[in-house]
């Protein structure tokens, strides 16, 4: 099997999976109880807590355990806004967040909030200017996308949040989800207040995440009925997500720090080898992160080679997994200036550290033929 859909969700390490099934069942304590099971559980979750704060070069207070990155995104959109509406109405964002980011916004415009959605340029880009122009008086949010999941786009997350730093009021979320372990974000320099990670995007297990909160930074809980995770975000701990989520975020970047320019150049090689192929087109910018990248081959529906390349044991996705059951054309790829057919024939390549030049040699290979393949049956109709 060639697995090169690493964006929509990877393979966890056995390391992690060894850990998940031990503090499962070893260790399955309620961290709330008083007995010593729930203390034990308790002390997985704080040396949890302390180790992801050392990775992620914070304190400990700012790290809050969730679900993973829709309920981070939404907690820190809507928390901020229910939180800080006193001070303004007004939230910034752009066209092309996640979904759980997008439809966070579209259900505070129905609550009264007002939105700006900023329009990204030909290669996904918000600049700080931007960003700048909206500001008004009732502004309290800014929440953006570092590394775009469909495309590999990188914001100028510290530029922006450079800029954001002279409105004190204005608080600044982004969405790391495909950033972590991959493209450096160091959230003090950046001057973050908010940010989202998911377990399962570095190799952690499904139903994990992290929101780093800055210490001053307050949130409307989207929850009641536990004063669990500093009275935010209540429920029953997930000790054994979150003990293999930090095993995973501190082993990727090990990886990183050794894998990543080879993940880089197999990502560069693919887009060369694609981009030779008649009929393919590249979607993603020049600059973008190291393991993404977007193709299309317009005239081809995506379900189609998706399946095709299964055929083949080879595994890549259309647009994100939340929204790839959509029939739609990416609506990333229409707000970059890309045409209707374009946007409706786009393929996600999404790399990990374990991937080889011989998986996309060969991926380049099967995919040459069934382009070939599908175009002559097209040509024919």
């Amino acid at each position: 099997m060639i697995y090169f859909d690493n964006s929509a969700t990877t393979r966890p390490y056995p390391e992690v999976s060894d850990t998940y099934l031990k503090v499962s069942t070893e260790y399955f304590g309620n961290p709330s109880s008083l007995h010593p099971l729930g203390k034990i559980s308790e002390r997985l979750l704080v040396q949890a807590r302390e180790r992801a704060a050392e990775l992620l070069k914070v304190n400990p207070s700012e790290i809050l355990f969730t679900s993973g990155g829709t309920e981070s995104n939404n907690l820190a959109i809507k928390g901020t806004a229910h939180q800080y509406q006193g001070r303004g109405n007004h939230l910034i964002t752009s066209r092309t967040e996640h979904a759980s980011s997008l439809e966070a916004f579209q259900q505070l415009e129905k609550e009264g909030f007002r939105v700006s959605y900023l329009e990204p340029d030909n290669n996904g880009i918000i600049t700080s200017e931007q960003v700048k122009e909206e500001l008004t008086d009732e502004t309290i949010l800014v929440s953006l996308i570092h590394v775009h999941n469909e495309t590999g786009s990188i914001q100028p997350v510290q530029e922006i949040g450079e800029v954001l730093s002279r409105y004190p009021k204005v608080l600044f979320h982004v969405d790391h989800v495909q950033g972590a372990a991959k493209v450096p974000l160091d959230f003090r320099t950046a001057k973050v207040d908010l940010s989202t990670l998911s377990a399962h995007k570095f190799h952690g297990m499904k139903g994990s995440g992290i929101l780093y909160v800055r210490n001053g930074v307050r949130l409307h809980s989207l929850l009641s009925g536990g004063s669990q995770e500093r009275g935010i975000r209540a429920g029953t701990e997930n000790v054994a997500g979150v003990t293999a989520m930090v095993k995973a975020l501190r082993m990727s970047m090990g990886k990183a720090e050794t894998s990543l320019p080879q993940m880089e150049k197999i990502n560069r090689w693919m887009e060369q080898k694609c981009s030779n192929i008649p009929g393919v087109v590249i979607n993603s910018p020049e600059e973008r992160a190291p393991h993404i990248l977007n193709i299309a081959v317009p005239g081809i529906k995506p379900e189609v080679m998706v399946q095709a390349l299964a055929e083949k044991d080879i595994y890549v996705s259309t647009k994100s997994a939340c929204s790839s059951r959509e029939t739609e054309p990416s609506r990333t790829l229409i707000a970059m200036g890309y045409d209707k057919e374009r946007a409706s024939s786009a393929l996600r390549i999404s790399l990990t550290y374990e991937n080889t030049f011989e998986e996309a040699e060969r991926f380049i290979a099967e995919f040459s033929n069934i382009v070939a393949s599908l175009k002559k049956v097209v040509n024919k109709q």
